[in-house]
């Protein structure tokens, strides 16, 4: 221990770690840049903050203050300690409605005091895209802005106080009239009124630099607003009182159509007569294709407010008459408003992939020009990336003159780095020649500190570091940033990662194979760190458990590229950081969908315990859980399935058998089914299905639904079959006798039960514990039988969406050169989807019921539910189902110390949907983890759809192999 992280454990309250994790989860934010501090210091209080920055100036040791982290300029990093207000400084003090008022502490998210604001009609004006998970005092520090900065302003504009202690220990109270400003500010200012007058360019999204010119006598000698935008290097901000607006009851959305983003940039300004609340533009190669926008190549989304709906479509239907488009369409719907912000929100993180599939990053993120300046600047910047051979799409608030983008710079060679280094000098000049800004919300940091000059000139800069001087003169908070700046090409995260590929077992298609690629797809917009999702959302369940950087899908990310880079993390895969940190994940796959560059944090964790364990001792879970599939077989094999449920069910033998086997002693072990659903298959008396005429598909005997489950599988047959389908099971291993039915013989000699060869597998417990060369035996062995599927255009139904996600997406990037992966996998079908393209004509029954339950994170991230949707919707099941995770998720919430973080996932949105649901309402569980979930931590029993329908064909009732019993329990044949 270091003398100083000794004195900062006894000096403060709060949590000091100067260890590996704590500092790589903060060697960078949301920007090209990083830096490794020293240390991580969570403060409690401002005496904490005080005890802190004492401590540190003793020692000539910087201090950068810290919120979510998702600054795009480098400036959340640094050498030093490094303050996260987001630990325990988070709360909001105080909300005053009728001053119309909220004091606020530094780490508070935004959404937090937008939640606390809304009963009153009262908001917070300015919303960044990340308002999910950025703190007030970024916000402040980075003076940013969102979409509704045309009606709001910045958020400068909504600061009325700030309480800061300086870096030698002033505390100081700052507001108008010189309020708690520093000695020398005053006569600094007064001394240099016509520079300060004459020297900053008016527009409204001016963010570069300090903004001294608030201090000018008719602007209120406003010392809070001049420290808005500082970005951390004047003080250190403990508390804010902050301005609230009032929220329109009702919003309407008019989305313009233009040939171009040139086009739509030369229409925003026109726009802004008309009191609109938003006017923000994007092109088309930001929106997926299925999106529901009217005709053209780039949109502008012109938001209007009113007292009512009438009065909000009215005044965006103004919009339309008053606007030269292409096509348009007015939103009202207030889901349709919020898919469409979604896209717009998720920009910072698919705007960083091109649609070639190649990287692009920021540095030039967010300049701005006066509005109506805006497509004459476009133009002139599409020509300077061509010269360049560079490719960007503009995106951003339009009506600001504000512009978002990322460009596909080569930032890992050196030519590549010279080559962004003389780009940059290039557009600072064009941007400069506009009137505009180099930063027009994220703030200048290390990307762009160094062109100020070029920007305000050498005087004015000069009267920057003055300031500088006059608030910190030991340079101690984030020295490098605003003045006296580090080169804008120095600290590149990218510079520590090996230039040589990393040896690794999946095939990573969408980053050609090359797993530094896959790691830096992560560019910390930090969505996985939103503290509740809405909706379908899954992402990141640990996070929002634990509330921790390192359980979020970024912070592993993060140690992940440590882990490359060898600098703080140096034993590469045998890491017991990274380890600690994916342990708790669940494997969800939430991310792969929900993360806007599609992060696969359970493929990462897969890999990463490959690695890991490779030649060493597992733990007991992998084998307990990771070989299931093996030891089921065993049982069904040897007709000791009721054996194993009556030595279960014996408390003492229970816990000696979950001890053994590194299951959480919590959990209760699931009862098996004493007959297989394959058994009732060999033994059916025939098909009750069309002889002839519907198509063939495959019905997959999944692992769980063969031996936990049959009654999913059996209902499931007869829906099929009464859908006019013809049902076969895939080819499977027989010894001693033929088969019955659809099955086909194939040699093997008698070890072949115990070793897991008997039938077809989708290798996901082998995957999900990183067994992945186990995986690609049992997959390899897989696709030999299913040889005789793959020459038929026979569809593949899986039941258990994680085995369907798993065929999908594990099985051709772990057998990537294997032709025959692909090939099955295209092949596979959810229930509905394949209801739904090969039984086209055919009406299911009609239920009538309110549903309740949770979508499969799988089936969300992966398969998705429209198919399932429509089904439910013929059926007559109303309601829709919740998102996030039910916290099991297969081996996850049974691996031992898991089950806290599990239960913590399932109370969520699982349970409270259980509790909430109507007495009469079916709870729809298609994955076994969610029934298990369901019944071990609700006492509730849930169904698969296909259990659902069956229950309701004709003549079927609700008893029998329809629906089945209890999950293990069903014993009765068919």
């Amino acid at each position: 221990m270091t003398d100083l992280e000794a004195e900062l454990r006894g000096a403060v309250r709060g949590e000091v770690d100067f260890g590996v994790t704590a500092r790589a989860l903060t060697t960078m934010d949301a920007s090209n840049h990083r830096r490794v501090p020293l240390g991580v210091v969570a403060p409690r209080d401002a005496d904490d903050v005080a005890a802190v920055l004492e401590a540190c100036r003793s020692r000539a040791v910087p201090v950068v203050a810290r919120g979510a982290g998702t600054s795009i300029a480098g400036q959340a990093t640094g050498t030093g300690v490094v303050l996260d207000f987001t630990r325990h400084m988070n709360r909001l003090l105080r909300l005053d409605p009728q001053a119309r008022t909220a004091v606020v502490q530094p780490g508070l998210v935004l959404d937090r005091l937008q939640e606390a604001a809304a009963p009153h009609g009262l908001r917070f004006g300015p919303d960044p895209s990340t308002h999910s998970r950025c703190t007030l005092g970024g916000m402040i520090g980075n003076n940013s802005c969102g979409a509704h900065s045309v009606a709001w302003g910045t958020t400068a504009d909504s600061v009325a106080g700030l309480d800061v202690i300086t870096a030698r220990g002033g505390r100081l109270r700052l507001g108008r009239e010189w309020a708690g400003a520093p000695d020398g500010l005053r006569e600094l200012t007064e001394g240099n009124l016509a520079r300060l007058r004459t020297g900053f360019p008016e527009l409204p999204r001016r963010i570069s630099g300090y903004a001294l010119d608030a201090l000018l006598p008719e602007n209120g000698a406003d010392a809070a607003r001049s420290f808005c935008g500082s970005e951390g290097t004047l003080a250190v901000l403990t508390q804010a009182v902050v301005r609230l607006v009032e929220a329109p009851p009702a919003r309407a959305l008019a989305v313009l159509g233009y040939p171009d983003e040139s086009a739509a940039a030369q229409a925003a300004a026109g726009l802004l007569a008309h009191g609109p609340l938003t006017v923000e533009g994007m092109a088309a190669d930001l929106v997926p294709s299925t999106a529901a926008l009217p005709r053209g190549g780039a949109w502008l989304f012109v938001e209007t407010g009113g007292e009512t709906a009438d009065e909000a479509r009215a005044r965006a239907e103004a919009v339309v008459r008053a606007a030269d488009v292409v096509g348009a369409a007015v939103v009202t719907d207030p889901a349709g408003q919020r898919a469409l912000w979604r896209i717009r929100e998720d920009a910072a993180g698919t705007a960083t992939r091109m649609p070639d599939g190649s990287e692009a990053w920021p540095g030039w993120e967010d300049c701005a020009v006066p509005p109506a300046r805006l497509g004459a600047y476009l133009r002139d910047f599409r020509a300077l990336l061509a010269a360049h051979g560079l490719r960007g799409t503009p995106y951003g608030h339009f009506g600001d003159g504000c512009i978002h983008v990322r460009v596909d710079f080569d930032l890992v060679t050196e030519v590549g780095v010279a080559h962004y280094r003389r780009f940059s000098g290039e557009l600072a000049e064009l941007v400069v020649a506009h009137g505009g800004s180099l930063s027009g919300e994220h703030g200048d940091g290390l990307a762009r500190s160094e062109l100020l000059p070029r920007m305000y000139g050498a005087q004015t800069v000069g009267l920057f570091e003055r300031a500088k001087a006059l608030w910190d003169p030991d340079d101690l908070l984030n020295p490098g940033v605003l003045v006296r700046p580090a080169p804008l090409d120095a600290n590149l995260r990218f510079s520590v990662l090996p230039r040589e590929p990393v040896e690794v077992a999946f095939g990573y298609p969408a980053d050609r194979g090359d797993f530094s690629a896959t790691v830096r797809r992560c560019v910390g917009v930090a969505k996985c760190r939103t503290e509740t999702v809405s909706g379908p959302a899954v992402m990141c369940p640990s996070f929002r458990a634990t509330g921790r950087e390192e359980h979020s899908t970024r912070g592993r990310a993060r140690l992940l590229h440590e882990m490359l880079a060898g600098e703080l993390v140096t034993d590469g895969w045998r890491s017991a950081e990274v380890r600690d940190a994916l342990d708790l994940c669940l494997s969800c796959k939430g991310c792969r969908s929900d993360c806007p560059v599609e992060v696969d944090m359970a493929t990462y964790k897969a890999e990463f315990l490959h690695h890991h364990y490779a030649g060493r001792r597992r733990p007991a879970a992998h084998y307990a859980l990771g070989w299931l599939p093996v030891w089921l077989r065993w049982a069904a094999r040897t007709r000791t399935a009721r054996l194993v449920n009556a030595l279960a069910a014996v408390p003492p033998l229970a816990r000696v058998a979950k001890r053994a086997g590194g299951i959480a002693p919590e959990r209760e072990i699931p009862r098996l089914a004493e007959r297989t659903f394959s058994r009732w298959w060999e033994r059916r008396r025939g098909p009750r299905g069309p002889a002839d005429g519907g198509d063939v598909v495959v019905l997959w005997p999944d692992t769980f639904t063969e031996h936990f489950s049959p009654s999913v599988g059996r209902a499931a047959v007869r829906v099929l079959e009464a859908a006019g389908l013809r049902v076969a099971l895939p080819p499977t291993v027989h010894l001693g006798r033929p088969p019955v039915g659809d099955g086909r013989t194939v040699a093997l000699d008698p070890l072949s039960l115990l070793r897991g060869r008997g039938r077809v597998c989708c290798g996901l417990t082998y995957v999900s514990t990183g067994q992945l060369d186990r995986a690609r035996t049992v997959l390899r062995r897989t696709l030999d039988l299913m040889e005789p599927v793959l020459e038929t255009a026979a569809p593949v139904v899986v039941l258990e969406p994680s085995c369907a996600a798993a065929l999908r997406t594990d099985l051709p990037e772990l057998l990537h050169d294997d032709p025959r992966a692909a090939r099955l996998a295209a092949r596979v079908l959810t229930f509905a989807e394949t209801l739904e393209r090969h039984a086209p004509g055919w009406t299911p029954p009609r239920v009538d019921r309110t549903a309740a339950g949770q979508t499969h994170c799988h089936q969300h991230a992966v398969l998705g539910d429209a198919a399932d949707r429509r089904l439910r919707e013929a059926a007559g099941l109303t309601g829709d189902l919740a998102g996030g995770c039910c916290g099991l998720a297969g081996n996850f919430g049974f691996e031992k110390g898991h089950f806290d973080v599990s239960r913590a996932c399932a109370q969520e949105q699982l349970l409270p949907a259980v509790r909430d649901a109507a007495p009469d309402a079916v709870l729809l569980a298609d994955g076994f983890s969610c029934r298990t979930q369901l019944e071990q931590l609700a006492g509730a029993r849930g169904l698969h759809l296909a259990q659902v329908l069956a229950r309701s064909l004709p003549g079927e009732g609700t008893a029998g192999d329809a629906a089945g019993g209890a999950e293990g329990e069903e014993t009765a044949g068919g």
